[in-house]
């Protein structure tokens, strides 16, 4: 078997998308009519739309043995240039109507036709060799890619799915985006695993989460800023109150749910969320098990196979006691094999076989993990994404009023934080209006990574070396 049980399974529903359902040979037909274009090609990256076209893409991709780059289609021309530089993809591939690339990036492009159909290729079975290059925001500079390989993938969805007890009876339901961990790997190769059913969302409302799931949806992967929603809508609508209900499963992740989300979704449904905590590096981590208790807040143990401990600042593990805090260090199959092109970043990242996360955490008697921040103050979690505070400040700098500028994040009741940025103007400029700063940010990386406030200061405040001390930048 490869990442999927796509050469196993015929007439089983595999994904809806858009409207349509394919079968698990109409998926394989069409996905062998693109990966007999793949002749020759190493590295393909795919515009990843929330369109059936897009799954289509990624899953010949990886069942070709093909690595697989990711683009998030509403990324601005800066970074764009820059992941394609980086990750060099032989060809670009997306929905015919897709706009691909959005500028001359000087790379093939290759439409996908949902009705072609081909054979799939036979391939050698799931190992080491880089299976996907995902682009990941750290604290600080551009964007790196993690190579994650096949192992990991596999290991990982396997004890995921014993862990939650998924079966090939579930259908799981998302409007995720697709391209990052949580909404590709556990949201659309996850399913496909277990020889089960997607049923994708290409836009979220929790409306359209309802109708999946009196349609025959058994499980919801969300973020907080979906749960928040779908809390309001279920306390405003019994009929959306009535289709969470009767889910197997309501799943959150990519940032911390607020226990009061928590407790709304449970007081409006009955439903008690499940949680979990991975990153990109090592897909995931923990989880709550379905049969396990549910707390808010807490992210579960680690799954099997998966070693993880919270190390204190002196090197010793910290005591399992729910209140000392320590980083997050793991190590297992799940792990990634590197960054592209950043051998000095892997080794910074990966000591003795151990992945330094960079999460703050505590640990329970029990085992529960619970996550309460990053190590650093400049990783933002924002609607389910992770922004790094440095591409921002970055992207400030670049336009020509802007002196200095400092960006972190604060709490918001929606986003988990929202983004705030204090900017320097230089001597004679006009002063450019918050929106209009926003929309530059939103423009060189992408609209989910603009500033929500911006506050304009005579100075930032520093430390006698010259760093700003984020920890002092409060509003005017």
């Amino acid at each position: 078997m490869g990442i999927t049980r796509l050469r196993e399974l015929d007439s089983q529903p595999a994904v809806t998308a858009g409207g349509r359902t394919l079968s698990y040979a109409e998926l394989r037909g069409a996905a062998g009519a693109l990966a007999g274009q793949l002749g020759g090609v190493t590295r393909a990256a795919v515009w990843a739309q929330n369109t059936l076209e897009a799954i289509i893409a990624m899953v010949a991709i990886v069942e070709s043995g093909v690595e697989l780059v990711p683009l998030n289609p509403k990324l601005g021309s800066s970074e764009l240039e820059h992941i394609l530089a980086d990750a060099k993809p032989d060809l670009v591939v997306g929905a015919p109507d897709a706009g691909v690339c959005g500028i001359e990036c000087g790379i093939a492009q290759l439409a996908v036709d949902a009705d072609a159909r081909g054979n799939l290729p036979d391939r050698a079975s799931v190992g080491e060799s880089p299976a996907l290059v995902i682009y990941t925001s750290g604290t600080t500079g551009r964007p790196k890619g993690v190579l994650l390989p096949g192992r990991a993938i596999t290991s990982n969805l396997d004890v995921i799915a014993e862990a939650w007890a998924w079966t090939e009876r579930d259908t799981l339901t998302h409007a995720l985006p697709i391209f990052h961990v949580h909404g590709l790997v556990l949201g659309i190769f996850g399913p496909l695993r277990r020889g089960g059913h997607v049923h994708y969302l290409e836009r979220f409302t929790p409306e359209a989460v309802a109708d999946a799931l009196r349609a025959g949806a058994s499980m919801l992967f969300g973020v907080p800023t979906m749960y928040q929603r779908l809390a309001d809508a279920a306390e405003a609508d019994p009929a959306v109150a009535g289709a969470l209900r009767g889910a197997r499963l309501l799943v959150s992740g990519s940032a911390g749910l607020p226990a009061r989300t928590f407790e709304r979704i449970r007081l409006a449904t009955g439903q008690r969320i499940v949680e979990r905590y991975g990153l990109t590096e090592t897909i995931m981590n923990t989880a709550v098990r379905a049969d396990g208790e549910r707390r808010p807040g807490e992210v579960g143990r680690p799954l099997d196979g998966v070693e993880l401990r919270v190390v204190a600042d002196d090197g010793s593990d910290a005591p399992a006691d729910g209140e000392t805090i320590g980083e997050v260090v793991v190590r297992g199959p799940n792990l990634f094999l590197g960054y592209l092109n950043r051998p000095d970043a892997t080794a910074e990242a990966v000591r003795d076989g151990w992945f330094w996360s960079g999460d703050l955490a505590t640990l329970a008697p029990d085992g529960y993990v619970r996550i309460v921040g990053r190590k650093s103050t400049d990783l933002i979690k924002t609607g389910g994404y992770k922004v790094g505070a440095g591409e921002i400040e970055g992207a400030l700098l670049e336009h020509v009023a802007v002196s200095e500028a400092a960006v972190k994040g604060e709490p918001d009741d929606d986003l988990g934080e929202r983004i705030v940025a204090w900017v320097v103007l230089g001597d004679g400029s006009s002063t450019p209006s918050e929106r209009e700063l926003s929309d530059h940010v939103a423009a060189l990386l992408a609209p989910h990574k603009r500033p929500r406030t911006v506050h304009f200061v005579t100075e930032l405040p520093r430390n006698p070396m010259g760093k700003v001390v984020k920890q002092q930048l409060v509003a005017p």
